[in-house]
């Protein structure tokens, strides 16, 4: 099997960390946009775009890993390629001028992921069968989802200005880059009947990009508030669920559930078990010939529409 990787940054080495380690007999290729580019592990590096094309009924599947507002181009590129595509989240950093390009691959039989691993995340599958399989849904009265961090400690060693999690024309900003509280959400609760939006530069951070962003997302019988900065230093990310007889506390970075302050989960799981997870669930799709993944670019879509709400009402 071989796989077609665009984008070597720090996400695509977690890919690849995991394909070597579980999958050494799938071959990975790279394609690399400078001559000079070094080698990284056992990825083989190339830089002929039409050669590549040429090949492109070798590609098992293709990973996009490249910054966010690249992968429309690529995709437009490759979209008539009979193979498979894993694409990193988000899907794009615009809506305008990508309608037709989604259209394009819902109207194809073939194998789409958008990669949003928070989804395997242990405390959060408990959370979904907690929620569902206990009936709890009717009683619910309201959601709150936070993550907060500093982007200047995400890549240490780098100038956290010129990354592009700091600039908008390279599809930065926290509510893109953070699309995973409002994915998780969207997969436990579904499309929501309203969403309002704000967002702000208001940190001392000095960036191109929106630094906060707050979502209220109106359900039938209960609202998701959503807050998402850049620019916390001590890093908190946790979903709570208030129910009308009692509260639950997900605290996504220790993998722990509470309920009204008593442990009822924990998990010794640690983050890059969800890349494993994740690829596992994509190779396992694939190798039985699926077409439909549960995070299609259909999904990826709509939860793209509603984390860009405010800019696509401008």
């Amino acid at each position: 099997m071989k796989c077609l990787i665009i984008g070597l940054g720090s996400i695509a080495k977690k890919h690849i960390h995991v394909l070597e380690t579980y999958y050494p007999k799938i071959e990975l290729f790279a394609y690399r946009s400078q001559p000079n580019s070094s080698t990284y592990r056992q990825v083989t590096n190339l830089y002929n775009w039409e050669d590549i094309e040429n090949r492109s009924q070798d590609w098992d599947f293709v990973m996009l890993c490249n910054p966010t507002h690249l992968h429309a181009d690529i995709l437009q590129k490759i979209k008539h390629w009979a193979t498979a595509f894993f694409i990193e989240k988000p899907l794009f950093h615009s809506i305008p001028n990508n309608v037709s390009l989604v259209q394009a691959f819902q109207n194809k039989d073939q194998l789409t992921y958008i990669a949003c691993n928070l989804r395997f995340l242990n405390c959060l599958t408990f959370i979904k069968d907690y929620i569902f399989n206990t009936k709890k849904i009717s009683s619910l009265q309201e959601v709150n989802s936070y993550c907060g961090s500093y982007l200047p400690d995400w890549r240490p060693g780098q100038d956290y200005k010129k990354v592009y999690s700091a600039n908008k024309e390279m599809g930065g900003g926290v509510h893109l880059d953070l699309i995973h509280e409002i994915d998780y959400l969207y997969w436990l609760f579904g499309k929501p009947q309203e969403v309002h939006s704000l967002f702000r530069k208001q940190s001392k951070l000095q960036i191109d990009a929106f630094d906060y962003a707050n979502y209220n997302l109106v359900y039938d019988h209960f609202a998701a508030n959503v807050i998402l900065n850049y620019y916390r230093r001590d890093t908190k990310r946790t979903l709570e669920l208030v129910f009308d007889d009692r509260t639950v506390l997900v605290n996504l970075r220790t993998n722990r559930v509470y309920e009204n302050d008593t442990l009822i989960f924990s998990s010794d799981q640690k983050g890059i078990d969800t890349y494993q997870l994740q690829l596992d669930y994509f190779l396992n799709l694939l190798s039985k010939g699926e077409l439909k993944s549960f995070n299609d670019i259909e999904a990826g879509w709509e939860t793209l529409q509603i984390c860009l709400n405010y800019e696509a009402k401008r």
